[in-house]
């Protein structure tokens, strides 16, 4: 190991670290109201296209802290979230369903 090596290997570690602590604390998304899934009203997403403004869309109004897309072939588990909203999307990528799961 050289010299050169050996002074900057301190600097390369602190960086390092600095940097994944920055990502340890980063704040994640804001969820508004309570974060417990609502699923009534949501029925206007069957038949539309599962787009990112269209699941943006049905986060914020179901209030749920976790929206889960479920495709076609995905296997699910049977636990019951109070928080999560699945979204039911079939193989052309159109809403069949959204249920709070």
């Amino acid at each position: 190991m050289t010299s050169r090596t050996r002074t900057l290997l301190p600097l390369v570690a602190a960086a390092t670290a600095l940097t994944l602590s920055a990502c340890a604390t980063a704040p994640g998304p804001e969820i508004p109201g309570t974060g417990q899934c609502h699923d009534g009203g949501l029925g206007w997403a069957v038949g539309k296209v599962a787009d990112q403004p269209t699941m943006r869309r049905l986060l914020l109004e179901s209030g749920t802290g976790l929206i889960n897309p479920i495709g076609p072939e995905t296997i699910t588990s049977r636990d019951r979230r109070t928080d999560r909203l699945r979204v039911f999307i079939d193989k052309d990528n159109i809403i069949t369903a959204a249920r709070c799961e």
